[in-house]
């Protein structure tokens, strides 16, 4: 774990979550670091919040990512964002796929061991929230209120939405 981050308590957690999303982008992993099997991949799509009165982080992954057989062969997974001078790592990671090469030794980026998970966490990132899964469910394209949303499917990869518990939320204190 990254030595300057400090644990924070969820309720203490103050960001604006659509930037995070949206503009910064997190990587997500999932795996066992120790084990060096593991992999990451960029996500854009998420959420965080209270579920079952648990705060949660909701993810999805379309079953054609590498990251998939890893979402689904391990019960935990990690959430890191990174200041804006690592956007180009973010994008190439999100581009390329660790099934066919290794990725993350193509980018400034170094994973590292989490405090309560498994999954890695990356040394360069100023937040890292670790999860703990506890509900998945594959998208049913007969349940989309919108027309719009087929757009985003053209090849019928459906996510599968993950939900992880929040076991631990990390942030650079200059954040």
């Amino acid at each position: 774990m990254k030595k300057d981050l400090k644990k924070i308590d969820i309720k203490a957690f103050d960001s604006k979550i659509f930037s995070l999303w949206d503009d910064q982008w997190f990587l997500l992993s999932a795996g066992d670091y120790d084990k060096g099997d593991f992999n990451t991949m960029t996500v854009a799509w998420g959420s965080l919040g209270i579920m079952w009165s648990v705060p949660f982080a909701q993810v999805v992954v379309r079953p054609t990512r590498h990251t998939y057989h890893f979402m689904n062969k391990y019960n935990d997974f990690t959430l890191c964002a990174f200041p804006e001078k690592y956007q180009e790592d973010l994008s190439y990671l999100g581009s390329h796929s660790g099934r066919d090469e290794d990725k993350i030794a193509k980018t400034l980026l170094t994973p590292c061991a989490s405090d309560s998970v498994k999954a890695p966490s990356f040394e360069e990132a100023e937040l890292i929230i670790e999860c703990q899964k506890m509900y998945e469910q594959d998208m049913d394209p007969n349940l989309f209120l919108e027309n719009f949303i087929h757009t985003k499917y053209k090849e019928n990869d459906y996510h599968r939405i993950y939900f992880g518990k929040i076991l631990n939320l990390f942030q650079a204190e200059n954040r």
